[in-house]
């Protein structure tokens, strides 16, 4: 996959963080699947266990409805990923386009 997005919207209302690819392909995060599955080596338990997919029980985790699944901002970190800046302060995980085509949650990208 190396899909790159065309348009990125949040809409905090729904607690959705939508991605539309090059490809066509639209992807719908809820926030809370994406600090489930945030890519910093803090979230991820090392440096060790840091790669390029996403941990398959991200799909699965409750997270909590709170200041650390909101979202206050994203920033972009050159142009092959961004940042999010969660109401908590959590600011470190780096999702670049093709780990976060990875995370689709959508029934096509999941089987």
């Amino acid at each position: 996959m190396n899909e790159k997005p065309t348009g990125i919207t949040v809409n905090k209302s729904k607690r959705e963080f939508t991605v539309n690819w090059d490809s066509g392909h639209v992807s719908v995060y809820p926030f809370g699947l994406l600090r489930a599955a945030c890519p910093c080596a803090s979230c991820r338990g090392g440096h060790e266990n840091m790669k390029s997919e996403p941990d398959a029980d991200v799909f699965t985790k409750e997270m909590p409805d709170d200041s650390s699944t909101h979202i206050a901002n994203v920033v972009a970190v050159g142009s092959y990923a961004l940042t999010i800046v969660w109401e908590d302060g959590h600011d470190y995980g780096i999702y670049n386009w093709h780990f976060l085509r990875a995370l689709c949650p959508c029934p096509e990208c999941r089987k």
